[in-house]
């Protein structure tokens, strides 16, 4: 078996996409499955488009390369999309009817979360070759181990951590911590870190700011906390609160989005009005909120069986005709000679710019 994923790989800090690219690439490869990112191989029995988005830095497989590939390379090729984005995470408006077309076309669908799922069947995608597949990060590096517990008696330790800055991220609710840090008596209790990009032109006063760190890094800077808290809204799952989790963090979470399929029996929810009071509680009670998250069960290792077992349920295996080699040959000069990706780069870039003026005039 031979396994597409239409998306780059990039090394250092990045987000969640990537983190899963990167995992389950690893498990196949560990299972003697070849993985490759290109459509330029003849014997391809799987593709999944990760990100089908030709805008988007990270494509690497288009829905229509991988129509075209279908229909001239191999026709028993299986078209699994899976969607990890909507337009309610970042206040667009093209994201879900593309996302939309893209499965309509594929051959399954794999949703980050029941949320998503729904989202996506109120928006007219009712798909019967579908499933939510929870995510779950790295438990090699996202773990308990050398985590200390909080005494109870120093400062409590809040964090949370974003690759994207988009404003839904939560800043509204950083932006509250940061002003209750003015206030002496919380500022005894309480320390909050920020790691990540921030918004532009946005600064803390108060907060502890890093940048993004690498998962190593990241890792052993979570376990030396004591509590996360996120305010993102509208995510479809949110790798962050589950490498928090992973960690030994007792999550906060806003209910909005996703986040509540992984939280609901691990975290605790909380909203604007009532932020300082649920801090207090964690504060005075902390044991009760640590021991909470302790049987938290979505790492990769679980998600990575979970998309094998799809994908080996739906898997044919191809029979090739040489005749549809034509096409292969055309598609592989044009790859070469970098042209393929040329013409995305071209493309994305107009479509970026269409897009942020439509935005802009609405």
């Amino acid at each position: 078996m031979k396994i597409a994923i239409g998306s780059k790989l990039f090394e250092g800090a990045w987000g969640g996409g990537n983190l899963f690219v990167k995992s389950f690439k690893n498990y196949l490869q560990e299972k003697k499955i070849k993985v490759t990112h290109y459509l330029n191989e003849s014997d391809i029995d799987i593709i999944l488009l990760t990100e089908p988005r030709f805008e988007s830095s990270s494509s690497t497989i288009t829905l229509l390369e991988a129509k075209l590939y279908k229909r001239f390379v191999n026709n028993k090729v299986k078209i699994i999309h899976r969607i990890n984005e909507c337009d309610e995470r970042k206040n667009t408006n093209y994201v879900n009817k593309k996302m939309t077309h893209i499965s309509k076309n594929s051959d399954y669908t794999i949703f980050v979360s029941h949320w998503l799922k729904t989202l996506y069947e109120e928006f007219g995608l009712i798909k019967h070759n579908s499933k939510v597949i929870l995510s779950g990060s790295d438990g090699k590096i996202f773990n308990t181990q050398n985590k200390k517990v909080w005494d109870g008696k120093s400062k409590l330790k809040i964090i949370t951590h974003h690759w994207g800055n988009n404003w839904n991220k939560g800043f509204d609710v950083y932006s509250r911590i940061d002003i209750l840090l003015d206030n002496s008596k919380f500022n005894e209790k309480f320390s909050f870190t920020y790691i990540g990009n921030l918004p532009k032109n946005f600064f803390f006063k108060n907060v502890i700011y890093k940048k993004p760190l690498i998962s190593e890094e990241l890792s052993k800077e979570l376990k030396s906390h004591d509590l996360y808290i996120t305010g993102s809204l509208n995510e479809p799952s949110g790798n962050h609160q589950i490498e928090a989790s992973l960690c030994g963090l007792p999550v906060m979470y806003i209910n909005s989005g996703g986040i509540p399929d992984y939280q609901n029996n691990f975290g605790t929810e909380f909203n604007l009005n009532n932020l300082e009071i649920i801090l207090e509680d964690v504060y005075k009670n902390y044991s009760k909120y640590y021991s909470k998250n302790l049987n938290f069960p979505f790492d990769a290792k679980l998600m990575n069986s979970e998309y094998f077992k799809l994908i080996e349920s739906i898997y044919e295996k191809s029979t090739h005709i040489k005749k549809y080699y034509i096409y292969l040959l055309f598609y592989r000069f044009l790859f070469r000679l970098k042209i393929i990706e040329l013409f995305k780069l071209f493309f994305s870039k107009i479509n970026y710019k269409l897009n942020k003026y439509i935005l802009k005039n609405i």
